[in-house]
């Protein structure tokens, strides 16, 4: 009498590799862009904060900080803001006071990303 093992045949596990396949060529594309849109919303809003702390600091203190380690020492911030794009704290470009005579080095800033966002305009304008 001959003892069948069971087990799954080569062309049972083609199929199932073939169905995850196909089940990820649908899910991929429809995962990555979320990604992005995720990422861009997340430097947005480190930009308003951050924007906002800035203003803060000037109405406290009558003048910009030096730089965005300051608002860190002065606890006006618990750590510097990541950039998402670019994922570091340190890509920040840094907009000193354009107008003669105002104290502190830091006015604005924006990503130091390059490329465009999904709306097209460059992470450097944000």
């Amino acid at each position: 009498m001959r003892v069948m093992k069971k087990g799954f045949t080569l062309i049972e596990l083609l199929v199932v590799l073939a169905i995850v396949a196909l089940l990820l060529t649908l899910a991929v594309p429809r995962f990555f862009p979320s990604v992005d849109k995720t990422r861009e919303t997340i430097l947005m809003d480190n930009l308003r904060s951050t924007r906002a702390v800035i203003e803060q600091f000037h109405a406290d203190t009558g003048r910009y900080p030096d730089s965005l380690e300051q608002l860190v020492e002065k606890k006006y911030l618990a750590r510097l803001p990541v950039d998402p794009i670019l994922e570091s704290d340190s890509g920040w470009v840094i907009v000193p006071p354009e107008e003669e005579g105002i104290q502190g080095e830091v006015y604005d800033l924006h990503s130091g990303a390059p490329g465009n966002g999904r709306d097209g305009r460059p992470y450097a304008e944000w």
